[in-house]
């Protein structure tokens, strides 16, 4: 059986001892928590060691003793324990260390409970909230009980030293104005518009941010969503996607993901070795029973790879399957080299649709951005324009460094710039992007020729012909964002083409676009019977 190195998010690592209040929170769990279930039920508390590094990085400090990250996401497989770890929390913000209280002699940084701990699990479904709150009275020692004044039979849990714990499921209207200190939201995958669960997350996090010295946080659980359903797990993701990018500002975002990567499902050795990947130590779920699963037939393959694998797969509709673009990630592959012989790709906007400029290699199909200017999210994208000074300056840097062959650029809101590029670099193009134009081509014209284009990329990515980079870099990630953002629809002419899930949606596609135009211009290179020596770089015409 194969052994699998799984996906992250976030680097398996952990702050200096003096950085974080983890540590505090470890020990304080141990004394006062039970195991609430499984062989070990009664026992002490104890966290896995994927855990405890979570923990330490949940609880990381700054210099000035403030939280680093405000708002939290852990997703796992189904079975991985994401509720008892997230009552463990929820118990040690209840009447545990959980607030940096100063420094000692030695510099490491003392915990004290929170003065006021208000304890809320969010979900849209009581049913939700059950998960969490039935194991808070078994996962309470007599000695928790007992010293901080708590009857954990209670809907509502209080303790004698004025903490709260609740369940919250009603209207977003009902909680508004609550000052929790932390916020469970409890399987936001389901958290959709038609059952209020965009409404309650804004209320949330409208409530944590008005929070007293800005102490209250809120950590997700969540299975890995369902792309295009717009849930709220979704809509993290895509944040979080942005942020590391380098398209958002960090404000505090914690994401923890470990997933499987693609692997055969009908391999069974293949399949096995992926769920042990995403599963990490949580050694107790039963790999032969989710394999068994899986191989009934009772579900969808996507949904088995979503709940069984925490991969984000796939909206049925969706163009470019996750694990074929993923597959043509070549670790291998040199980016492009000055001098490489490229063919470019532009597509341009100016607000609110991205502007992108791609290369692709002419010598291995190897596809890299060159740039992607995008509209920010959030209060930073007011009134926000593409720079074309900027994007001006990185086709002609893209010319000064490569040798460009091939050049065809979308005409629509750069019509003048089109025309300054064409006549610019018409006697270095070897082809001709169009009859009007040696680079401009528009992508509203001539569609049997777009859909070609299309369906011979799609057809390249899933047999594995293009390569690219991976996410090694930000800009690969807004590649791969953009790609898997792609819909299927269908042409006038009965052929596959493309485009965004609505005309409204804020998921972009424009590099996915911008590629299919560096393709058609490399594929109308090749087919001009050019050729290229490896060695000297001659073109030589056959």
């Amino acid at each position: 059986m194969p052994v699998l190195e799984p996906v992250r998010t976030w680097t398996d690592s952990v702050p200096p001892p003096n950085r974080t209040l983890g540590w505090h929170v470890l020990e304080w769990t141990s004394h006062y928590l039970l195991q609430p279930d499984g062989p070990e039920a009664g026992g002490p508390w104890r966290f896995t060691p994927e855990q405890v590094r979570i923990v330490l990085r949940w609880y990381e400090i700054d210099d000035r003793g403030v939280f680093t990250r405000k708002q939290g996401t852990v997703r796992r497989l189904k079975g991985w324990g994401k509720d008892p770890f997230l009552a463990g929390l929820a118990l040690t913000e209840f009447t545990g260390p959980c607030r940096f209280g100063g420094w000692d002699r030695d510099g490491m940084p003392k915990a004290i409970p929170h003065p006021a701990p208000w304890i809320q699990v969010c979900a849209v479904s009581k049913d939700q909230t059950k998960n969490t709150m039935r194991l808070f009275p078994g996962m309470m020692s007599r000695k928790l009980i007992d010293e901080f004044a708590i009857d954990p039979g209670k809907e509502i849990i209080y303790s004698g030293r004025g903490g709260v714990i609740e369940a919250v499921t009603s209207s977003p209207r009902t909680i508004e104005g609550g000052r929790a200190t932390f916020v469970i939201l409890n399987e936001t995958h389901h958290w959709v518009s038609s059952n209020g669960g965009h409404d309650m997350a804004e209320v949330i996090a409208g409530n944590v941010g008005k929070s007293r010295g800005g102490g209250a946080r809120t950590m997700e659980i969540t299975n890995a969503p369902l792309p295009g359903e717009d849930s709220v797990a979704e809509r993290t993701w895509y944040a979080w996607s942005k942020i590391v990018e380098g398209k958002n500002r960090d404000s505090g975002m914690y994401y923890d993901s470990v997933e499987s990567p693609p692997v055969d499902l009908s391999d069974e050795n293949e399949l096995r070795a992926g769920i042990i990947a995403a599963r990490g130590d949580a050694d107790w779920l039963d790999v032969d029973w989710i394999i068994s699963t899986i191989y009934a037939g009772t579900m969808p393959r996507e949904r088995s790879q979503r709940m069984f694998l925490n991969q984000l797969v796939t909206a049925s509709d969706q163009l470019i399957d996750p694990e074929d673009w993923d597959r043509c990630a070549d670790d291998e592959v040199e980016p492009l080299r000055r001098g490489d012989v490229i063919a470019l790709g532009f597509d341009g906007g100016r607000t609110d649709d991205a502007t992108a400029l791609v290369a692709i290699r002419i010598e291995d199909r190897y596809v890299e951005p060159l740039g992607v200017w995008e509209q920010p999210d959030g209060p930073a994208g007011d009134g926000w324009i593409v720079s074309r000074e900027d994007v001006d300056t990185a086709v002609h840097a893209a010319f000064a460094r490569y040798r460009v062959v091939a050049f065809f650029a979308d005409v629509a809101l750069w019509e003048s710039y089109i025309d300054q590029w064409s006549e610019t670099y018409r006697e270095q193009l070897t082809v001709k992007a169009s009859s009007q134009s040696a680079v401009g081509r528009d992508m509203r014209a001539g569609i049997n020729e777009i859909v070609s284009a299309n369906e011979r990329l799609v057809s390249a990515i899933e047999e594995g012909a293009i390569k690219h980079g991976g996410t090694r870099l930000p800009i690969l990630h807004s590649l791969r964002r953009h790609v898997l953002n792609t819909r299927r629809r269908i042409a006038r002419n009965g052929g596959l083409s493309f485009g965004k899930e609505s005309r409204e949606s804020k998921k972009k596609v424009d590099l996915y676009a911008t590629m299919l135009l560096a393709d058609l211009a490399r594929h109308k290179y090749i087919e001009s019977g050019r050729t290229l020596n490896e060695h000297s770089g001659e073109v030589y015409f056959f």
